[in-house]
């Protein structure tokens, strides 16, 4: 039998339905795609802000010759700087782990598993070492406040000075190195960064990778990276988000 105008109405209506729900769960991972990258360029410029706040805090508050460490550890207004910048940085290593996942998220199926291997092992090195620099730094600061005397006239200040700097001027920062080389050599084959962000990016690893003596200001190329890459990643999102269509449907059919 054929069907009467009331079944063909309704089979229209079932169908109308069912393109409304496809629409609904197409502009519901739009937005969730586009969410993801934003999560990403937060995270990044949270790290680049507070690693580079921590930097300059400690260079303020560190004198440049060890044996003057008695004298400003004496001075409330310098110790006090050196514990705000040290707590800075685990909150650093938080937000930088969140943008290594983001970033790998938002990449998905396209991701290389070698270079998202090395992506992911470099990034966790670096904040090892970063964290690590930081335990001893604590160390040496209430050890001095236990026993300053003994501490200022020991080799211990000179031997944590070399340790920290062994482990953020060289391993971290040749982590950073390897982290942006293979963070942009997966920009390169999955398109999701400019090609001028992507060659400034290799050359600030070449920089991180082969200079032996590490200047001040070298150690903030890395976090400069990412707040670029953060920077890029966030107006691009927001140019999708304009040109998504989809934004206003899905909120009325939601």
């Amino acid at each position: 039998m054929r069907g009467t105008p009331e079944n063909k109405g309704s089979s229209r209506d079932g169908d109308g339905g069912l393109e409304n729900n496809v629409e609904a769960a197409r502009a519901s991972r739009v937005r969730r795609e586009l969410r993801t990258p934003r999560a990403a360029a937060v995270a990044g410029i949270l790290f680049s802000v507070l690693l580079t706040m921590s930097m300059a805090f400690m260079k303020l508050s560190i004198p440049d010759n060890p044996a003057d460490a008695g004298r400003w550890m004496a001075e409330g207004g310098h110790s006090d700087l050196l514990v705000l910048s040290l707590n800075l940085i685990p909150f650093a290593g938080i937000a930088f782990l969140w943008f290594i996942g983001v970033i790998r998220d938002r990449m998905g199926k396209r991701e290389d598993k070698f270079f998202a291997t090395v992506f992911l092992g470099s990034g966790l090195l670096f904040v090892a070492m970063l964290f690590a620099a930081t335990a001893i730094a604590v160390g040496l600061a209430l050890s001095f406040r236990s026993v300053p005397e003994a501490i200022a006239e020991s080799h211990l200040w000179r031997f944590g000075r070399e340790a920290i700097y062994a482990a953020v001027n060289i391993y971290a920062m040749r982590m950073a190195a390897v982290f942006i080389i293979s963070a942009t050599t997966l920009a390169l084959r999955t398109g999701f960064l400019s090609r001028w962000l992507i060659y400034l990016g290799y050359a600030i690893a070449i920089v991180l990778l082969v200079t032996i003596t590490f200047e001040d200001w070298m150690v903030l190329l890395f976090p400069l990276w990412v707040l670029l890459v953060s920077l890029e990643i966030l107006v691009r999102t927001m140019r999708e988000g304009r040109r998504t269509p989809a934004g206003p449907a899905a909120e009325e059919t939601a």
